[in-house]
């Protein structure tokens, strides 16, 4: 398991709550989170309880204020442990819902841009065979991030999208 510790104040000050695996609701036990550590592992964290809204990807790392993980405010809810797996690594994406229309595999390699690599820029629905993977909005590993584990997504409701564009495409590896 990793282990996150998340702070009420900027720079690592006031009150704390360690955390070592997935929490649902983070607000029973801090009221606002203004830095992070990670001193293990890699995390996904939610500005909403249950695992939606924005998510921001944390590696091991000093996060001082919530500007350092792309966040707009001091609002996180719930994370998500990611466990590191050292592959394969393989996905299916398609360009309609319910795995319709053109389908583009991806195996062992990051997408810095999904519109260069397949000329489209909405993936509609993913079959996520294996690893663990970050969905970007936009092109360079840039944007809003969504949580890919294995699974099936119908739909990019699923995955917490607000719509169905994706820019990049990344494997979560340990680099």
């Amino acid at each position: 398991m990793g282990k996150i510790i998340f702070y009420e104040d900027e720079d690592f000050c006031g009150h704390h709550f360690e955390c070592t695996g997935d929490c649902m609701d983070l607000l029973c036990h801090f009221n606002r989170c203004h830095s992070i550590k990670v001193e293990s592992g890699r995390f996904m964290i939610y500005e909403i309880a249950g695992y939606t809204g924005n998510q921001y990807y944390l590696k091991e790392g000093e996060y001082p204020d919530y500007h350092c993980w792309m966040g707009v405010n001091d609002a996180i809810s719930s994370c998500r442990h990611i466990p590191m797996e050292p592959g394969p690594f393989n996905l299916c994406l398609y360009q309609r819902i319910e795995f319709g229309g053109k389908i583009m595999d991806l195996g062992e390699e990051d997408c810095p841009c999904v519109m260069d690599r397949f000329n489209i820029n909405n993936i509609f629905s993913c079959n996520v065979r294996d690893g663990n993977w970050i969905f970007y909005e936009n092109p360079n590993y840039q944007g809003r991030m969504y949580l890919m584990r294995p699974d099936e997504y119908i739909r990019f409701s699923q995955w917490g999208g607000r719509t169905a564009r994706v820019g990049s495409i990344r494997r979560i590896v340990d680099y």
